[in-house]
């Protein structure tokens, strides 16, 4: 556990393990949730498939490719336990394939063409 304020500032880094140096390490999706064991009744997205859903979210500058290091405010449900849990999840790519996850960044669904 890691004990914070409201409203406090999170640093986060994440790193990754490996002898390949030509990986890159990518944010996808960060939910929290009231609850250790469930991330889908009662969610707040702080990133989802690239794309920052709260505007304390901030990315900072890494001096390797693998390893990513973000910021956001910290908050609490209303209602609910004074403890929120964080689920991320990282894509690691290939370096330099931009046609990776990694390179695409936000992803937002294209609507559906109504057929006639």
């Amino acid at each position: 556990p890691y004990y914070v304020d409201i409203n406090q500032n999170l640093f986060l880094e994440a790193y990754l393990h490996s002898s390949d140096s030509n990986l890159v390490l990518f944010v996808d999706t960060c939910v929290a949730s009231p609850t250790p064991h469930n991330f889908t009744t009662v969610t707040y997205d702080i990133i989802r498939k690239g794309c920052v859903r709260d505007s304390t979210y901030a990315t900072y500058y890494s001096p390797y490719r693998h390893m990513v290091r973000f910021k956001f405010n910290a908050f609490q449900f209303i209602r609910h336990s004074p403890v929120v849990y964080l689920q991320c999840e990282l894509v690691v790519c290939r370096a330099y394939d931009y046609s990776s996850r990694c390179y695409q960044g936000c992803i937002t669904r294209s609507k559906r063409e109504a057929s006639s």
